[in-house]
């Protein structure tokens, strides 16, 4: 690269807007607006690199913190060859281009990552997972059969059981050849001693050799190939629960009797991940119960008191003691007026209601007391 292709921007991207007051000598900070001073002398003969050396000289005289290491490493060396060439430049040179530079920062009005890593800084929380991870190894200089690649691809999960069964150099190397941010998510999951460890471990790592390191990468990503690709997500008590959720109440108890009869560990599990109509009295809070009746339809809470259940009665009375007195004698008028309801309407109205709690409790916006508890 030659200097006449080195311009004073590069050095403008990396440079923080608070630097710009900084960067103006003492005689041009009092005038305001952004016209250039009277008279100002051509800087015509100075090239690229040599207005970037005046820049960069200025900034240190003015106790800057420049970030020059956002450059490329060319430019960089490019630059203080500059420097040591440079010897003096009159005050009218400096000032017209620092008035040059400074121009140049005001009229800028976005600027985008010089890179693939900042990219997916910008973006990665607004795309899809996978696709971000892809990029993000790829951006390494990997390919997507390379060993680090797919410990670059795998979970956090997945990861972390690595890191805790392996020794502390093997782990260290696999943390060293992760990203930045992923190894730093890993430490702080890992917590203080193992991470302390590791990063003492990353010390070691020095006289390590490319070949030790490409066998611990191909045998870590062995290790992690031979694991079963899981097709659900959601364990399978929770599905079953979430399934017999949505069911009525007949079938959901005679499986779960069946269930009881063939594996009770499973039943039991399956019954904790169960939440219906009848267990808002024993897991809803009393706080949460106006939350609760501004999300589900007052006409379903009249058929499940135009049911008169007895198995619902503990949680119709749990909903009505903490509403407001008027609200609930409504509800209990209205729904004297009903025709009593079908088996179907009942459930279906009782799986409404439970429904809504379980979407309030995903949401965060109320709290389910555990089955434990």
């Amino acid at each position: 690269m030659t200097d006449q292709n080195f311009d004073i921007q590069p050095i403008a991207m990396e440079l923080p807007d608070d630097l710009v007051t900084a960067t103006k000598p003492a005689s041009m900070r009092a005038k305001s607006g952004n016209q250039p001073a009277a008279g100002r002398v051509s800087t015509d003969h100075l090239t690229g690199v040599q207005k970037a050396a005046i820049i960069v000289r200025a900034l240190i005289a003015s106790d800057a913190d420049i970030p020059l290491t956002g450059l490329p490493q060319d430019m960089q060396a490019e630059l203080a060859q500059t420097l040591a060439r440079m010897r003096l430049v009159d005050r009218a040179t400096m000032n017209a281009v620092v008035e040059e530079f400074i121009d140049m920062l005001e009229q800028v009005g976005l600027s985008f990552p010089d890179n693939l890593d900042a990219a997916l800084s910008l973006i990665e929380g607004r795309m899809d997972q996978g696709t971000a991870k892809r990029l993000r190894a790829m951006s390494r200089g990997g390919d997507l059969d390379d060993a680090w690649m797919a410990m670059e691809l795998a979970d956090d999960e997945t990861l972390l059981a690595v890191l805790r069964q392996e020794s502390q150099v093997v782990a260290a190397v696999l943390l060293s050849k992760l990203s930045t941010e992923k190894a730093a998510r890993l430490l702080i999951q890992l917590g203080p001693d193992l991470a302390q460890s590791l990063a003492l471990g990353i010390a070691q790592t020095e006289a390590i050799g490319p070949e030790a390191v490409a066998r611990i990468g191909a045998t870590l990503a062995e290790q992690i190939s031979a694991k079963p690709v899981r097709a659900f997500s959601v364990p399978p008590k929770k599905r079953v629960g979430e399934i017999l959720n949505s069911s009525t109440p007949e079938m959901r108890d005679s499986l779960l009797e069946r269930l009881e009869s063939a594996d009770k560990v499973f039943a039991s599990d399956v019954r904790k991940s169960i939440f219906t109509f009848k267990d808002i009295a024993d897991r809803v809070q009393s706080r949460d119960v106006p939350v609760l009746m501004r999300t589900i339809n007052d006409g379903d809470i009249m058929i499940m008191i135009a049911a008169n259940s007895p198995e619902d009665q503990p949680s119709i009375t749990f909903l009505l003691e903490n509403m407001s007195k008027r609200a609930a004698q409504t509800l209990q008028d209205d729904a004297l007026t009903l025709p009593p309801p079908s088996a179907q309407e009942h459930g279906a109205a009782a799986n409404r209601i439970a429904a809504a709690v379980r979407s309030l409790a995903d949401t965060g916006e109320i709290t389910l007391t555990s089955v434990e508890d």
